[in-house]
């Protein structure tokens, strides 16, 4: 028998718990670190260690996971002084699963391999409910022979994964997945608003919409969300700011113009000004509504 690989794992908010779940669900032997310990809570109840920083965590750690909220944050976890790369152990694999930065991830990993270690980018798409069903997409840049040691962790997660190349490779083909999601989003919120207003049957039209050549998974769940009033976070709207900041640096290295994606992430941009960075980004209807004077009536 295999012995399996001993995990750590940072971070435990809207996708990390489930993600972490799971691989404590399959018998990886897991230790936590998370800066509010109470939202570890389910997994230290089902087995998981605590660790009080991500150096002690590495220490007893194979491989290490993250998912955390910003670039600054996975600088802090994986470079710090109390970091992870401070208390890996050499052969050791370290993969963040934060969307960020492709030039942070190419630094990590560089100095991981000073250190004789290997860093992996592994940013994930199919939001809350990917998560939470072990559905997810795994975009995974670095080394060939890292992956492989790490991908029955990655199996565990969701079904859909591909190694895209090199380090930061993983984080380009995360932001082009969110160009998509930017324009995704803007045409289900629209679509919705204006049905509103001419006044169809938003809920049966839907019913109609979904499984036709306009539907998709976001008009499938974000669209009934938004209509029910649900404006919970599968993605925190500050968080999708980031990641389409995140896209329009790429672009300017790249020198290439995306409008649709400008446009995005002014709109979002708005709202997160007005207060709407902790709701998800359905409620973007909510901005649309709004910006042309009129409310959004729900279902509810």
């Amino acid at each position: 028998m295999v012995e399996k690989l001993r995990v750590g794992w940072i971070g435990t908010g809207v996708m990390g718990g489930y993600m972490a779940g799971h691989l404590l669900a399959a018998g990886f032997p897991l230790t936590v670190h998370t800066r509010t310990k109470n939202k570890a809570e389910h997994l230290l109840n089902g087995g998981a260690r605590w660790a009080e920083s991500p150096r002690e965590l590495a220490s007893s750690s194979d491989v290490v996971f993250s998912i955390v909220g910003y670039p600054k944050d996975v600088e802090e976890v994986m470079l710090g002084e109390r970091g992870v790369l401070e208390g890996l152990c050499k052969n050791g694999v370290l993969c963040d699963m934060t969307t960020s930065s492709p030039a942070l991830a190419e630094r990590i990993a560089a100095v991981a391999v000073g250190k004789g270690c290997i860093a992996l980018d592994a940013p994930v798409t199919g939001g809350d409910v990917g998560a939470r069903n072990a559905k997810l997409s795994i975009f995974v840049g670095g080394d060939k022979a890292g992956f492989e040691k790490i991908k029955p962790c990655l199996e565990v997660m969701g079904p859909n994964i591909l190694h895209c190349g090199p380090a930061g490779f993983g984080q380009r083909a995360k932001l082009a997945n969110q160009i998509a999601v930017a324009g995704v989003m803007f045409s289900v919120c629209e679509s919705l608003f204006f049905a509103q207003e001419a006044g169809l049957d938003v809920a049966k039209w839907l019913e109609l919409v979904v499984p036709g050549a306009a539907g998709s998974t976001a008009m499938d769940n974000l669209g009934r969300r938004a209509l029910a009033g649900d404006y919970k976070p599968g993605f925190f709207i500050d968080h999708f700011v980031k990641d389409l900041g995140l896209c329009l640096e790429e672009c300017r290295r790249m020198r290439i113009v995306l409008p649709g994606l400008t446009a995005a992430e002014q709109m979002y941009r708005a709202m997160q000004a007005q207060g709407g960075g902790a709701g998800g980004t359905q409620s973007l209807v909510l901005g649309l509504a709004s910006f042309s004077g009129k409310q959004w009536r729900t279902l509810s």
